[in-house]
């Protein structure tokens, strides 16, 4: 496996997202897609310098805090239309894809607070799913794992 740059990872940030009947929304990716297409996941994206430069920092020393915040609620927002909550870490991956790009992705899981699903064109089906369900689905490795995790959490 040949790794593109050992030193910089493209970061990506999801976010598990639950209703108030505990179902979590899930997500199948395009066909097209280069990375596990056609594959259901969670939403979420890649984190962006984009998403926060253009804002003041917090500090004088151009630092920004809740920049993974922001980041979620972007992407949830692009991807599936969503208002989200305050998202709590539920864990760190890290993965290499095919192409050689080492990724870092943060995961988080946070409450739905408004909105109707409309999916971008990265995705094209989806379901608001109970963690038994998931099993049903195709989902990325790890994904179904993440659920389970999430749900002993709001259970506790």
């Amino acid at each position: 496996m040949e790794i593109k740059d050992k030193e910089l990872h493209r970061v990506a940030i999801t976010a598990i997202i639950y209703n108030s009947d505990r179902k979590y929304l899930i997500t199948r990716r395009s066909l097209a897609k280069k990375v596990f297409p056609g594959k259901w996941t969670v939403p979420g994206g890649g984190l962006s310098v984009d998403d926060y430069i253009h804002t003041p920092p917090t500090h004088d020393d151009n630092q920004w805090y809740h920049t993974v915040q922001k980041t979620l609620e972007r992407e949830v927002k692009e991807e599936v239309n969503l208002t989200i909550g305050k998202a709590e870490y539920l864990l760190d991956l890290t993965l290499v894809r095919p192409d050689g790009t080492p990724v870092l992705v943060l995961s988080y899981f946070a409450p739905f607070i408004s909105g109707e699903v409309k999916l971008s064109k990265e995705d094209i089906e989806f379901a608001w799913v109970s963690v038994e369900e998931a099993k049903n689905y195709d989902l990325i490795n790890g994904i179904y794992e993440e659920l389970e995790e999430v749900e002993k959490i709001l259970k506790s």
